[in-house]
């Protein structure tokens, strides 16, 4: 199998956000993203590595509406402010969206907590996988 293409956005689906879209509602990957993640294709789908130091599973939603993908996390006020002496982790709340592409099978998303790392992967749809064709 050959190397695969760096994820891309359909650009069907830029025109059509960008023409009736004054505020988008998902970012597209090739804008800045606020709160560190890591994107990747993967030879079995596409990868999502959020950042989550100190967080516990139950601090963080996952939504899937349609082919939207959102990742949410409300930032709770720290107990015992008064005690600080120094604070240099971040520790801000997020929201992330996305629109998934078709060739992914969204609804077959997998998510686990990891090392401070919120991982989520998400299989190829079977029909979009790439396929070796054997010459006869």
């Amino acid at each position: 199998m050959g190397t695969l293409r760096p994820l891309e956005l359909d650009p069907f689906d830029l025109l059509w956000k960008d023409l009736f879209e004054t505020v988008p509602h998902f970012s597209a990957i090739t804008q800045k993203i606020s709160h560190p993640v890591d994107i990747y294709e993967t030879p079995d789908g596409i990868s999502f590595e959020v950042a989550a130091v100190g967080l516990d599973k139950e601090d963080i939603d996952i939504l899937v509406d349609g082919d939207q993908l959102r990742i949410k996390y409300e930032k709770v006020k720290p107990v015992n402010q008064e005690s600080v002496i120094y604070r240099g982790i971040k520790r801000s709340g997020f929201d992330l969206s996305w629109k998934i592409s078709v060739k992914f099978e969204i609804s077959k998303l997998e998510a686990k907590l990891e090392k401070g790392l919120l991982i989520l992967d998400i299989p190829y749809a079977e029909s979009k996988k790439p396929k070796q064709i054997e010459i006869k």
